[in-house]
């Protein structure tokens, strides 16, 4: 058994059985081993990116890591945006990262550079691998690092002699260790906020946003008083009919800030303290008020939802969770704007749904169309680095083939990974993917204001917009092999929308809204 086979064994016995891959040259004799393992999945993407966002979007709704196979250093560089995401979201990721082999690296190759500096960059678990008896339980703790709560990513480098050398054997992977527990004295310290009085929020993110949470965090609100929110781009929201219908944190610090106005406490279960996601000239990083208390309930890695659970338990006992009733918003008549289109999503969503959301400005008003759908899943842009929202959604279709995946998406950040389409139809995922297309970069042009920088010139002006020429996006998704339509109106939107859903494979809307700014 060579190096590249012990790896994959190792993987599959590790209940890991997706593998997405980009790979190269010194990646061959582990494309080849992939035959050996009748349990491994192989998935081709045509870029790093769509690669690592798939894996992201796979763990989310698994709870177990993809691999991904890269093509040395600037294959991983490739892939480091949505890595970041994927840190970001404590999700679960075992890179394999090809190098030269051995003895070829001393003659800096046109592709050599500096793969454990690159890989460093996500502040997870790195490892070389140095010889073919070493790569099985390489593989094995890398598997156990990334699952390790609270969740990271792990990467293994593997020269292209380890992986052709004989001798390799599967390792056993160790066991993940469980969620920690809170200590005692934090959660006093947070019933004793909560029992003061004064107003408090509570900031729900990670493992808190899912039912169990949601639903011990609204039991504490009703009993205390207490208003709850969301981080502004949870990992994996659960909301519709039967949950709580928790508001998210605004992305803008101005609405965070009216948001939190008067909070004298912030208790942040599952979150980090709330900052805003970039300086502007005269304002505060922090959003809570300047003279609220911040505690974190919970540090990475500790069970949280046991802590919320705990809290309701002390303060709630016999609370019952106020959550939100079955209704849907009606079809909207006429155009398509950036505030209507939301409604026809709500209008129309299916049971079960998982939606990945990268709507960015177009989807601001989103949440509050859809409290009352059908229970569902929410994968938002949890680091902020855009392109995320295409292969998330693939990666979540590979890992819930029985669920409908709905990818609400706007056009800039579209263009990053729009291959994730070529994936989609290649593997014949039941991906409905609604494009927001306002030919525009509106989110830049909303930030080129919020600075103070001038707005006025012509040639700053050009690098926000999308047009000249317009992007056809029916003829570049029909170009992958996914059949597209367009609408303009919210009645086409709605039928369209119906239509994708119920026949298999994927399926590309694009939607025409006039720019929110």
């Amino acid at each position: 058994m060579n190096g590249a086979q012990s790896a994959i064994r190792t993987l599959a016995d590790a209940g890991v059985d997706v593998c997405l891959a980009n790979p190269g040259t010194s990646e061959m004799h582990f494309v080849a081993a992939l035959d050996s393992v009748p349990g491994m999945r192989g998935v081709l993407c045509v870029d790093e990116g769509v690669v690592t966002g798939a894996a992201d979007g796979y763990a989310r709704m698994t709870g177990r890591p993809a691999a991904t196979l890269l093509h040395l250093g600037p294959g991983l560089a490739n892939g480091l945006a949505n890595l970041h995401n994927a840190r970001r979201a404590y999700t679960p990721v075992v890179n394999l990262v090809g190098d030269h082999a051995t003895g070829h690296k001393r003659h800096d190759a046109p592709l050599e550079s500096d793969i454990e500096a690159l890989a460093g960059t996500l502040n997870g678990w790195v490892r070389r691998s140095a010889s073919v008896a070493e790569v099985g339980a390489d593989v094995a703790a890398a598997v156990s690092a990334a699952q390790d709560a609270p969740g990271g990513v792990a990467t293994v480098i593997l020269p292209a002699d380890v992986s052709w050398d004989e001798g390799g054997e599967p390792h056993e992977a160790v066991a993940p260790r469980g969620p920690g527990a809170v200590s005692r004295r934090t959660i006093g310290a947070a019933a004793e906020a909560l029992r003061s009085g004064e107003p408090v929020a509570l900031l729900l993110g990670g493992e808190a946003c899912r039912a169990e949470g949601l639903l011990a965090a609204s039991r504490i609100a009703v009993a205390t008083g207490a208003r709850t929110f969301t981080e502004t781009f949870p990992a994996r929201l659960e909301r519709g009919a039967g949950l709580p219908a928790v508001e998210r944190l605004g992305y803008v610090p101005e609405h965070a800030a009216h948001q939190l106005e008067g909070v004298r406490h912030v208790i942040a279960a599952g979150a980090r303290p709330p900052v805003s996601f970039f300086a502007y000239p005269g304002r505060r990083g922090e959003l809570a008020p300047e003279d609220a208390a911040v505690l974190a309930l919970d540090e990475p890695g500790q069970d949280v939802v046991a802590a919320l659970n705990e809290l309701a338990e002390l303060l709630a006992e016999g609370v019952e969770p106020l959550c939100a009733k079955e209704s849907r918003p009606d079809v909207p008549e006429g155009p398509l704007t950036a505030q209507n289109w939301v409604d026809v999503i709500g209008a129309v969503l299916p049971e079960r749904a998982i939606i990945s959301d990268e709507t960015n400005t177009s989807g601001l008003m989103l949440p509050g169309a859809m409290f009352g759908s059908p229970r569902h899943d929410v994968l938002a842009l949890t680091g902020g680095a855009i392109g995320q929202g295409m292969p998330v959604a693939t990666g979540a279709a590979l890992a819930a083939p029985d669920r409908p995946v709905i990818n609400l998406q706007a056009d800039g950040s579209a263009l990053y990974t729009i291959t994730a389409l070529w994936t989609q139809a290649r593997e014949n995922l039941d991906v409905t993917t609604v494009l927001l297309n306002n030919r525009a970069y509106a989110i830049l042009r909303m930030e080129l204001h919020r600075v103070g920088a001038d707005a006025s010139g012509k040639k700053a002006n050009e690098l926000l917009d999308l047009s000249r020429p317009d992007l056809d996006f029916v003829r570049i998704a029909e170009g992958m092999g996914v059949p597209a339509t367009r609408a303009t109106t919210g009645g086409e939107l709605a039928e369209q929308l119906t239509r994708a859903i119920a026949e298999p494979g994927p399926h590309l809307i694009e939607a025409l809204v006039p720019p929110l700014l």
